[in-house]
């Protein structure tokens, strides 16, 4: 019997509270200003944009990067930063911007020269050694040219010696001419020997050149200056389990970037588009920029380049992707490389279109049609419905300017 008690009150009590309810909505009334602002908007006359939203990445159009030198010859694969230019400091041609260890260089080019001058020494003493026996075989081959000549004349006594004398001339000057024939010949095989020793020797020496010459331009270039103006960006690399900024006194490979010079007066965006997007694109189309890191800051720019060969998308093979160049018109110090932007791509512009938000637009099949406020309530209206964006459309023809429509007339689809 309580229970039902309790039921009836309850249920009393409900209407009680409904009643008060609808009385409560009574009051306020469809005409409250509040209600009709967040419900419906009045019809101007404004420009109409519509664009293609893209993200990309900031960079300088003139920058550089120095990295760690690559050493001629067998040297170790890593170097030491002896000093480095701060993160941030503006620098202009010749400024130095790194420093590496150059001790080892500089004695290996040290020890290069002495073996050159030793190997100097030496071809000097081949050579004089080469001269004197040169001579001495000179001297010898003219005595014996001169003792074949001797033999020659006495061989024309024969005819009056006797033979055994006779036989003794012509033994004597066979001796003779094959002495100097033996003679001539080991000449050439001597020069030749002699000039094949010293030809060993001058390569030597040019090998001790080259290596004192690597050694010598290793050492010169163990010091990095910027061939550019614009401002030093340390670069980072891994440290044990943590990425930071290299430092003086770390010890680099040899090709490792050390340090980025950025001209921040030029800067771009660089920004993938997919090949279903890239169609609509064309160089010289304005562009609206926005940095995720600052989104206060906003710049104007525009297509400059747009690649003709599309790269594999990573995550489909059938989709490719584009890169498309975008110029920066301006400058800031926060405008940085590496930083994510928010582009628009202006496609189109109408000047003084009657525009709506696209909420406000119903479509049954291929008819637009808008909810129009007549007599403090709205009714139904088929309009022509013209270009759109992801936030409003343009009618071209069944409204007036300052006209109220509802919004949120239709959940359908929406083109």
């Amino acid at each position: 019997m309580r229970k039902a008690v309790y039921f009836i009150a309850a249920a009393i009590a409900g209407v009680a509270v409904t009643a008060a309810g609808g009385l409560s909505l009574r009051a306020r009334g469809p005409e409250q200003p509040g209600a009709q602002s967040t419900t419906s908007v009045v019809l101007k006359r404004a420009d109409f944009v519509r664009s293609l939203r893209l993200s990309g990445t900031v960079e300088a159009v003139e920058a550089t990067t120095i990295t760690a030198p690559r050493l001629a010859g067998q040297n170790n694969n890593t170097l030491v930063i002896m000093s480095l230019i701060r993160s941030g400091t503006a620098v202009t041609p010749g400024v130095p911007l790194v420093e590496f260890d150059r001790q080892e260089q500089i004695r290996n080019s040290l020890d290069r020269q002495a073996e050159l001058n030793d190997f100097d020494q030496q071809i000097r003493k081949r050579q004089a050694q080469e001269d004197a026996a040169r001579s001495a075989d000179d001297s010898t081959l003219k005595q014996a040219e001169s003792a074949a000549s001797r033999a020659q004349l006495e061989m024309l006594k024969n005819e009056m010696l006797p033979k055994i004398k006779a036989e003794k001339n012509t033994l004597a000057l066979e001796e003779a001419q094959a002495r100097l024939k033996a003679l001539r010949q080991t000449y050439e095989l001597k020069r030749q020997a002699a000039q094949a020793d010293i030809k060993v020797l001058q390569i030597k020496r040019d090998r001790s050149e080259n290596a004192m010459r690597q050694a010598a331009s290793n050492a010169d270039r163990m010091q990095i200056k910027s061939p550019i103006s614009g401002i030093a960006v340390i670069k980072t690399t891994w440290k044990g389990n943590n990425m930071a900024e290299i430092q003086e006194g770390d010890e680099v490979r040899t090709g490792l970037p050390v340090v980025d010079v950025v001209n921040p007066a030029t800067m771009r965006v660089r920004a993938r588009v997919n090949q279903a997007d890239v169609r609509e694109l064309k160089t010289g189309q304005t562009v609206h920029i926005g940095l995720d890191a600052y989104p206060d800051l906003a710049f104007n720019g525009a297509i400059s380049q747009i690649s003709p060969i599309g790269v594999q998308s990573s995550l489909s093979p059938k989709v490719r992707n584009f890169i498309v160049l975008i110029s920066v018109q301006g400058a800031h110090p926060n405008l940085m490389p590496d930083l994510t932007a928010a582009l628009d791509v202006e496609l189109s512009r109408t000047a003084g279109a009657l525009v709506v938000p696209r909420d406000a637009v119903g479509f049954e099949g291929t008819q637009a049609y808008v909810q129009v406020e007549r007599g403090g309530s709205f009714e139904r209206r088929n309009v022509s419905a013209g270009p759109s964006n992801a936030h409003a459309i343009v009618i071209e023809q069944g409204l007036a300017e300052g006209a109220r429509v509802a919004r949120n007339v239709s959940k359908g689809v929406i083109r």
